[in-house]
């Protein structure tokens, strides 16, 4: 006896937006805000955890500050540039084909870092987690952005945002201590399990692609053309101070960035298939807020790296010591982003952008007062206050770029958004290292010039240093050279706190500069 239905096959579950949506009723648009949150707070938190970890890293493989960058702008070059894979990632494989194979490439990159024989290894390992990060941050937020109505995208970019903030509030203190108590190889493995968690929700709750339509042609011209003006800038930017700029070989890498730049942008108006979509550029609200974004992300990056390695490097704290300085900072943002997210729904855009800018202004011209004697809270007072600021910048930022967009719009706009954003990131660190750099040499060599016996302070300081050290037993030779060392290093000491005053400086002019296009953004409407 044959059953009539014997033979039919079970129905096909409908796993696209408005299917799952359908499916898991309201809750759904959290549902998959959480799962994209936990694959961002992963990235995010690789992406500022390992700033603590730069002198360990410089003293592991013997290079200096310049190499030791690479770790943190490797990461940030490659993100940067993967932004722009978001739209065709969708296109080609949905959003839960792109989101799980992200969280395999970045999950990779990890075992590759912790395991690293060589600085080269480790540059390879940070590679692959920043190309991964890259696609991940937009894919999200555009998958959000099409979860919620018009009217509550800035409340939802508030929450999602407090969980991403999340990321750097502990991911140095975590990282300090992971580097402290067991070894800085260690903290590449912190963000798995958030990445696991990702990876079982994304099976589940991200959209699948359900159209059938080929695979679409990737700009593998453009993308090779973008990877090689950022590394070939990246590295000459890095090494300027040490083969000085006006050198061939740093003169010849700037000329052939600014020609791979020109050669990208000009095949990007060529291209049927374009991974930078130039022409959303050309509305004025959109290009305001990438404007903002831009200056937004040079600041916040650069800031990020250059608060962890000032706190060890000149007042000596340790790894853990130092990522609990940025600690109250953090959790102060995840609180405040829920309300200023829900601010932002109602208030204009421009203000609260300004008004974020002005904190964060604030804040890092406070730590150019810095030196080696601020307290521990006194400067995680003025993180706090910078931290303060980005409450208000990123709802809002995020919100008036989307509102100026078409529906059709949203995918290459968060990519463009992103890239930009990521492009300042990787700028503003590579600059900021360049700058230390600099500033350093030039201090040093100042106060050098003013070692001489007309010198008072110094002449006093040597005769103290001579009369302790004969009374020990040495001889006046050995007296003497432990006498100009012990000098040495104060000036170099007291040369490279008066560079990283300078660096935060340069910060607070950068956020103050960026003022002026967020109230541009403001004449276009934009909330």
């Amino acid at each position: 006896m044959t059953g009539g239905n014997s033979g039919a096959s079970a129905p096909i579950r409908d796993e696209s937006a408005a299917g799952l949506t359908a499916r898991f009723g309201p809750a759904y648009r959290w549902l998959v805000t959480a799962t994209g949150l936990f694959g961002a707070f992963a990235m995010v938190l690789s992406a500022t955890i390992v700033n603590v970890a730069v002198p360990q890293v410089r003293g592991a493989f013997g290079v200096g500050q310049d190499e030791a960058q690479w770790m943190a702008t490797a990461f940030l070059a490659t993100m940067t540039a993967s932004q722009l894979l978001n739209a065709w990632m969708i296109a080609a494989f949905g959003k839960r084909g792109a989101f799980l194979w992200t969280l395999i490439v970045f999950t990779i990159g990890a075992f590759i870092c912790a395991t690293a024989t060589s600085m080269t290894a480790l540059i390879i390992g940070r590679v692959m987690q920043g190309a991964a990060a890259g696609i991940v941050q937009p894919l999200v937020m555009v998958t959000i952005v099409e979860a919620f109505p018009a009217d509550r995208r800035g409340s939802a970019m508030g929450i999602f945002g407090s969980g991403v903030v999340l990321a750097p509030a502990i991911g140095p203190a975590v990282g300090g201590i992971a580097i402290d108590e067991l070894s800085w190889r260690f903290m590449f493995m912190l963000p798995l399990p958030a990445v696991f968690i990702a990876f079982i929700g994304g099976l589940v709750f991200m959209p699948a692609k359900t159209d059938k339509r080929a695979r679409p042609p990737f700009d593998w011209w453009g993308f090779g053309l973008l990877l090689c003006t950022l590394g070939i800038a990246m590295n000459a930017i890095a090494g300027g101070p040490r083969y000085g700029w006006s050198s061939n070989n740093i003169a010849g890498q700037l000329a052939l960035s600014a020609i791979m730049a020109v050669a990208f942008v000009y095949w990007q108006t060529r291209t049927h298939a374009p991974i930078l979509s130039l022409d959303l550029f050309r509305n004025p609200g959109f290009a305001s807020a990438v404007a903002v974004a831009f200056v937004f992300g040079a600041g916040n990056f650069a800031s990020s790296y250059v608060i962890p390695v000032f706190v060890q490097d000149v007042q000596g704290y340790t790894a853990t010591r130092a990522g609990m300085l940025l600690m109250p900072a953090g959790l102060l943002l995840v609180a405040v982003l829920p309300i200023t997210g829900r601010l932002s729904d109602k208030a204009p855009g421009h203000i609260m952008v300004a008004i974020g800018l002005a904190f964060f202004a604030a804040g890092v011209a406070a730590m150019s007062t810095g030196d080696a004697h601020v307290s521990f809270w006194t400067f995680a007072g003025f993180a706090a206050l910078s931290r303060f600021g980005l409450a208000f910048i990123l709802p809002s930022l995020s919100a008036a770029a989307f509102k100026a967009l078409k529906p059709d719009e949203l995918a290459r706009g968060s990519g463009n958004m992103n890239f930009i954003r990521q492009l300042g990131g990787a700028s503003g660190t590579n600059l900021i290292v360049v700058l230390l750099q600099m500033r350093h040499s030039s201090h040093s060599e100042e106060m050098m010039r003013s070692q001489t016996p007309s010198n008072g302070a110094t002449r006093e300081l040597m005769l103290q240093l001579d009369e302790r050290l004969s009374s020990a037993g040495l001889g006046e030779e050995g007296t003497t050279a432990i006498a100009n060392n012990y000098v040495m290093q104060m000036i170099d000491a007291q040369a490279l706190a008066l560079a990283f005053q300078d660096c935060f400086l340069a910060l607070a002019v950068v956020f103050t500069i960026a003022i002026v296009p967020a109230f541009v953004l403001g004449k276009f409407g934009n909330k």
